[in-house]
């Protein structure tokens, strides 16, 4: 999702999207003032306007917004949305349905067939997700409101392409409230870097194929920097005494520090990788690797990479997460998000962007900062962090 639907987390709230919204006539001022870069760009008058016949700012596009699931909500109940047992069994069947196609995708871009499958069943229900959204609509509400921009006015030309170019009729042309399209969820610019034609029948179908669905994501991944054979990761069990300061290290070492897996399986000989609290102390811990990262970077968000590696591993047959999540577990809204941040730029920590995403790095941030809080150093921004590193 984003590089491809990162943003899909990045929502506003109503209150202050509504001050940006478009006004019928400055949304039709939006538009035509796009025409003249859309035209530098080879998309003809006749394409233009197929694409904005009889459109107008959507309201329900910006109301949208407010919802962004994987900000605040617990963790516990997002990956249980997630990973329910009813999606298991039907990506069990879709994965035996699928089996020869799964097999051939997997061996050209070298991406596991159950992580295909968990993505596919988290961003469409394996395609049963309703999609009503017309696309350019949505792109065009939220180029016109400035939101994130330039990232909907780029998004908007790269459908102008599409539309361009024949691989769908206009009135396909439909996604996400947000302009994530088909059944991988595809915004424009990364149906253009990665969409492929698998079923050979000269389309590129996102919304209809599933052969070039599952051969989509697995491209994307791969380009994303997807190593083959490397686990994202396992639950782990941490030995009595142990220095919460560690975050990061081979397996090899992980090993010596006598942190094991919680199903009692072996780690790695090789490959390193970063503990990761989701929670806190107190709930479950993890050690994840560069691919975890990689699903990430599909959609930046935590909660929504680990649902995906959850889902994937019951679609292998392993178990479930054995640790409880916390009853009481707090998960920052993204304006808590962004205040941290700000916070520990403020006080000299290498902070990249202030969009409310957090990367390993501002994890050991935390965790130093805990250090010297005389708190757990687990990495975890808690409401008593918060409110002890001054973040309102």
């Amino acid at each position: 999702m984003i590089a491809r639907l990162a943003f899909l987390v990045l929502a506003l709230s109503l209150a202050s999207m509504s001050a940006q919204s478009a006004t019928g006539d400055s949304f039709a001022a939006f538009v035509a003032g796009l025409q003249p870069e859309a035209a530098k760009q080879g998309i003809t008058p006749a394409t233009f306007d197929a694409a904005f016949a009889g459109l107008a700012s959507d309201p329900n596009v910006l109301a949208a917004m407010r919802h962004a699931p994987e900000y605040g909500k617990p963790f516990g109940p997002y990956l249980a949305s997630l990973a329910s047992p009813s999606r298991i069994a039907v990506g069990l069947r879709k994965s035996a349905q699928w089996a020869a196609t799964l097999q051939a995708v997997e061996q050209k871009f070298g991406v596991d067939a159950s992580v295909l499958v968990s993505i596919w069943g988290v961003e469409s229900s394996f395609g049963d997700g309703e999609q009503h959204w017309d696309v350019f609509r949505s792109l065009a509400t939220l180029a016109a409101a400035r939101f994130q921009h330039p990232l909907f006015r780029d998004e908007l030309l790269s459908a102008l392409q599409i539309l361009q170019r024949g691989r769908i009729p206009r009135g396909e042309f439909v996604g996400s409230w947000a302009g994530a399209m088909g059944q991988p969820q595809f915004l424009p610019s990364s149906y253009l870097k990665y969409a492929v034609d698998f079923d050979g029948d000269g389309k590129v179908d996102i919304w209809h194929s599933v052969p070039d669905v599952l051969a989509s994501i697995a491209n994307y991944l791969q380009k994303s920097g997807w190593q083959p054979r490397l686990p994202w990761g396992f639950e782990v069990v941490l030995p009595p005494g142990f220095d919460y300061r560690t975050s990061r290290g081979t397996f090899a070492e992980w090993t010596k520090r006598h942190v094991s897996r919680a199903d009692g399986g072996a780690l790695p000989p090789t490959g390193s990788a970063i503990l990761f609290f989701p929670s806190g102390a107190a709930g479950p811990a993890f050690l994840v690797t560069d691919n975890f990262v990689v699903l990430k970077r599909f959609n930046n968000s935590d909660a929504y990479a680990l649902a995906v590696a959850e889902l994937a591993d019951r679609l292998r047959g392993l178990p479930a997460f054995r640790s409880a999540w916390p009853a009481d577990d707090f998960q920052p809204s993204r304006d808590e998000r962004i205040a941290l941040q700000r916070r520990l730029a403020a006080l000299g920590y290498k902070v990249t962007d202030f969009d409310g995403h957090f990367d390993f790095d501002l994890r050991d941030a935390v965790r130093d900062l805990q250090r010297r809080y005389g708190m757990i150093p687990d990495g975890y921004p808690s409401r008593a962090f918060l409110d002890r590193a001054g973040v309102h």
